[in-house]
């Protein structure tokens, strides 16, 4: 018999994780901002990440946004196939998770209902929902909070086969560098290689959730993530764009078999503020408490 998780269950944990996502910085975006203060050769840059602990630490200590654009909402879903969702609708569930977050939290709300007549939804909701069943009789929700100003400065390349590898990397470089200080850097590159158009970006935003400084696990790929990194740090950007050594903490690549004539490169930036929690839920025998 499969395995039930009631949708209150679902929603009280998404209004959680909309609010701790916004109030704490993960312990490796941390670990980064100090590993890289020590680095820095541009004495304004040190000062940004002096700047960016502080305002991480006051934001956890007093419970408040770490920024002022606490984003639109990206939920990835992992569904367990032995697992049934009870009492309504899974989507209905995560949204009104995301209501009820971004009220109780005091989290700005940022969503357009069109995007061309431009009236604000006043719930930020809907999410962005991505839904990926897996085995087991569990349901994976992991809430990344996103930010315009880094979202705005994504891009896709539909490259040639014959471009290969260095076309390849020289497009996320070149990304980055058309960026600038837009999307306030220090900034994490979330890339995706293969697929279709689609998959490239899915998996481009989806590699953004891997903790800052851990390689794919594929030797040869977390050697094209340093190369990228090495190379995207040399254009000088810095902090905040003010120049300097540290403009990436990282670089996150995933890729997937695509078709013979195609190499889709997807490049998502993410800010500082590197925002993703998540949680597990275990799916019960229907009846037991």
């Amino acid at each position: 018999m499969p395995k039930v998780i009631h949708v209150d269950e679902i929603t009280d944990a998404v209004e959680k994780l909309c609010i701790e996502a916004n109030y704490n910085l993960g312990n490796d975006m941390m670990h980064k901002f100090r590993e890289a203060l020590q680095t820095e050769e541009s004495p304004l840059g040190c000062e940004v990440f002096e700047r960016l602990i502080e305002n991480a630490t006051i934001a956890h200590e007093e419970r408040v946004p770490m920024c002022q654009d606490t984003g639109m909402v990206v939920i990835f879903v992992e569904v367990g196939q032995e697992v049934m969702v009870t009492g309504g609708a899974l989507g209905d569930a995560l949204n009104e998770g995301v209501r009820r977050g971004y009220e109780k939290g005091y989290l700005r709300k940022s969503m357009v209902k069109d995007p061309f007549e431009r009236v604000n939804t006043g719930d930020n909701t809907p999410a962005i929902i991505h839904y990926d069943i897996v085995h087991g009789d569990e349901l994976k929700i992991t809430v990344a909070p996103k930010g315009a100003g880094s979202e705005n400065m994504g891009a896709l390349k539909m490259c040639k086969p014959s471009d290969g590898l260095e076309g390849a990397i020289q497009f996320v470089v070149d990304t980055v560098e058309r960026a600038g200080g837009n999307p306030c850097p220090p900034i994490i590159v979330g890339v995706g290689i293969g697929g279709t158009m689609e998959k490239a970006t899915y998996l481009a935003k989806k590699s953004l959730l891997r903790n800052v400084g851990v390689p794919n696990p594929e030797e040869r790929l977390a050697a094209i993530e340093a190369e990228i990194l090495q190379r995207v740090n040399k254009l000088g950007i810095g902090p905040q764009g003010f120049g300097g050594t540290n403009t990436a903490l990282g670089v996150q690549l995933e890729v997937y078999p695509t078709h013979i004539a195609s190499l889709p490169v997807a490049v998502n930036i993410q800010c500082h503020a590197a925002r993703h929690k998540e949680v597990v839920l275990k799916g019960r025998q229907e009846g037991a408490l």
